[in-house]
């Protein structure tokens, strides 16, 4: 049986690319030698991290603007501490909109001020706040742009006075944006790149070399940069893989492209829960992610019938987080229209059912 995969991370990934990385596992470009134990210093290796740093800056349309894709470890709540170390000096501001978001404050209190500009936690995060100033003076602002617990997402980003910096974990390469509004974007392989264990970091330069703390060379973006993402031994296979990824996206014509079908999974998801009287959606409608749909089903009772049905579908993986309940369709890039079509049949066949 088909499954389909909702999992909101570590994530659904492109065929082609799962068996692209799975072919190089054994013998990487006719070498004879495994991806995995080669030399992180031999030609092929430093081909794939030159290669997948240039996609990233080329599908944000950053390529020539001062900018540096870098290839890291320790995921985004590594990025929490290492934006707080080369950026901060006296304080900072940052928007509380979820769960992850609230992690990045705590993380970055350990050095210095910082500041709430906003918060949603009083509804828990079922919204993104809105109308806020960020104050002049501040060293960055720091924003979560795709909320994947609570199912929010920033639909419009705030003309900021101060370098920004963005988590955007869960939704990087998934839509269109004005990518050079932001000095530091972060994201974690695991939603729209490739397997966990590799972070990308863009950084513009000029931001960086503000701070008069010393930063261990190994939270350091500029030994980082310098080293060209090998300082220490890289994830070799995650960076692979993202590349892969990245070669994947391009070939069907870039962000905009893939855009459009989240589009069209997003609003048959989202039609179904509005229209199903089953179903409840929990993010406000004007905040909706189209990377994580979040929904309750509103008849406890139909709970054992529709998870029965849901895989029997071969559905996985759309139970919510404990923060939340319910359930949540993770609709990542590399996730099928075809995927999103099935739950939305289960979810109607329900309805007729109850």
């Amino acid at each position: 049986m088909k499954k389909h995969n909702f999992s909101a991370g570590p994530s659904i990934l492109p065929q082609e690319v799962l068996l692209k990385a799975s072919e190089a596992v054994i013998d990487y470009n006719n070498s004879g030698l495994s991806l995995i134990e080669i030399s992180h210093r031999s030609k092929d290796f430093v081909d794939i991290m030159e290669n997948a740093r240039a996609l990233a800056l080329e599908l944000l349309g950053l390529e020539g603007k001062g900018y540096k894709a870098l290839f890291l470890q320790g995921g985004a709540s590594t990025q929490f501490l290492m934006v707080a170390l080369n950026l901060l000096e006296k304080r900072a501001g940052y928007l509380n909109s979820g769960s992850w978001a609230a992690k990045a404050i705590k993380e970055a209190k350990i050095y210095d001020d910082i500041y709430e500009v906003a918060s949603s936690k009083d509804a828990n995060y079922n919204y993104i706040p809105k109308g806020y100033e960020i104050p002049t003076d501040y060293d960055y602002f720091h924003c979560t742009s795709n909320n994947t617990i609570f199912g929010t997402q920033i639909k419009e980003f705030p003309n900021s006075p101060i370098p920004t910096v963005c988590d955007m974990s869960s939704d990087i390469f998934s839509r269109t944006l004005d990518f050079t509004k932001f000095d530091i974007i972060y994201a974690g392989a695991q939603k729209n790149m490739g397997p966990s264990g590799t972070t990308l970091v863009v950084v513009k330069e000029d931001v960086l070399g503000a701070v008069s703390r010393k930063i261990p060379s190994m939270m350091d973006y500029k030994v980082h940069i310098d080293k060209g993402s090998m300082f220490n031994t890289p994830p070799v296979f995650p960076i692979y893989t993202a590349m892969l990824t990245l070669e994947w996206l391009k070939g069907l014509g870039g962000i905009a492209a893939i855009e459009k079908e989240n589009e069209k999974k997003a609003t048959l998801m989202y039609s179904e829960i509005d229209l199903n009287p089953l179903f409840k959606g929990f993010a406000a409608k004007e905040d909706r992610s189209l990377m994580n749909a979040t929904f309750t089903l509103e008849n406890d009772n139909l709970k054992d019938t529709f998870e029965t049905m849901l895989k029997e579908a071969g559905i996985s993986a759309v139970n919510g987080h404990r923060s939340v309940g319910g359930y949540r369709a993770s609709m990542y890039n590399a996730l099928p229209l075809d995927s999103v079509k099935v739950l939305v049949e289960v979810m109607s066949e329900l309805e007729s059912k109850a």
